[in-house]
């Protein structure tokens, strides 16, 4: 996980601190909402993706919660405003993603990072 943290906040320019953070949100929000053999198929790749999505997970707060669930209507959204939570635009969003959609094509195949792309709500618009 260190070496994949590394790489995204080289490429995306930010802090390694707010690139795991960010990796663990990002791969919390396509277990929920993408396919599911392609999805667990990428977070299996990724040593320590696991517990970069529960650390995720108990970091959001009640307000974090009720903001994500209910004030957003979850997904995309929700996955969004966690993000700018972290002091990311929409740029940096959008250049964290297509890293970890790159690293992702490494990592299980194009065709099915294909499938996550074209089967989780609103995930396009950061491709």
């Amino acid at each position: 996980m260190d070496e994949l943290i590394e790489r995204l906040a080289d490429k995306a320019g930010l802090e390694k601190a707010v690139a795991g953070k960010s990796v663990g949100i990002i791969l919390g929000f396509l277990r929920s909402e993408g396919p599911q053999e392609p999805v667990q198929a990428l977070i299996d790749t990724i040593p320590g993706a696991e517990d970069a999505i529960a650390t995720a997970n108990e970091s959001r707060g009640g307000l974090g919660r009720l903001m994500g669930a209910n004030l957003m209507g979850g997904g995309v959204m929700a996955m969004g405003a966690r993000l700018m939570g972290l002091g990311l635009g929409i740029g940096d969003i959008k250049k964290l993603a297509h890293e970890l959609f790159h690293i992702g094509r490494e990592k299980i195949g194009a065709d099915r990072m294909k499938t996550i792309i074209a089967e989780t709500p609103g995930l396009r618009q950061f491709t």
